[in-house]
């Protein structure tokens, strides 16, 4: 049971790991095979297993007592917990904010290719200065130094993702030229052929 916490780990990292392309499937096909004209839709299906897997899976497990002796209470003190019933608003907030960020990445014609590979390696990095910042090591103590290399890989990863992105975007143009070229030339009567050919 100790390690417990991995499994749910790599299912976090399943999950999130194919959000990306799922949603880009999900909104093509509610586009009926164009990304951008299914984007918000997608997002009301998304809010919808939101939902279901954040509101009535929570209610279920503190109704049945399966979330290891957690009550159905909001109440510290006999006062309300503004404090914990803010932030953990907010993190849902957090939450929907980037996946609908990630729904208008799409929608502008992003790549899931590309969009996966920049959030995660970005996210990480955003989270680790955030904790750093609330969550301080005790006694003053700082991390090893792989741990700010760990960063800069990070980091360096989503430029390479960048280059590539850009690299591919290049070369996606220059075979799409000489496509473009022919069709054109293809397009034109016998007739507009001679007075190109001897123009």
């Amino acid at each position: 049971m100790k390690m417990l916490w991995l499994a749910f780990v790599l299912g976090a990292i399943l999950s999130w790991g194919t959000y990306v392309p799922t949603l880009h499937e999900g909104q093509k096909a509610l586009g009926e095979g164009k990304p951008a004209a299914g984007a918000v839709r997608a997002f009301l299906c998304v809010g919808l297993a939101y939902f279901l897997t954040a509101v009535l899976v929570p209610l279920a497990l503190l109704h049945f007592d399966l979330a290891g002796g957690e009550k159905l209470t909001f109440v510290s003190h006999g006062e309300w917990n503004w404090r914990g019933l803010g932030f953990a608003t907010l993190a849902g907030a957090a939450g929907a904010a980037g996946a609908l960020c990630i729904i208008f990445s799409i929608k502008s014609g992003g790549s899931p290719l590309f969009i996966a590979p920049l959030v995660f390696a970005g996210a990480p990095i955003v989270n680790t200065l955030v904790s750093l910042t609330w969550h301080p090591p005790a006694a003053g103590l700082r991390p090893s130094p792989l741990f700010y290399i760990g960063l800069v890989l990070a980091a360096l990863g989503a430029g390479l993702v960048l280059y590539a992105k850009a690299d591919l975007d290049t070369r996606s143009r220059q075979h799409a030229s000489p496509s473009a070229a022919s069709q054109v030339s293809s397009a034109r009567t016998p007739a507009q052929q001679s007075h190109h050919a001897t123009g």
